[in-house]
């Protein structure tokens, strides 16, 4: 499914294919915990669903770990 989001960190909006269903996004949007609701996604692929921010963004504003 693809996914739209606009990252909170840079204002960028992106566009990402996620191995998620329909039925996995309703669970989410109704309060099922991410990691709960997806949990064949990275935990990079749950941040982008989640804030729409990318591990790009985090390394530039934060440091690689």
């Amino acid at each position: 499914m693809k996914v739209t989001r606009t990252s909170q960190l840079s204002g960028i909006t992106r566009t990402m294919d996620l191995n998620i269903t329909v039925q996995q996004y309703q669970e989410w949007q109704h309060g099922k915990p991410i990691q709960d609701a997806f949990p064949q996604l990275s935990a990079s692929e749950r941040e982008f669903l989640a804030t729409g921010s990318t591990d790009e963004e985090w390394n530039e504003l934060f440091g690689e770990e």
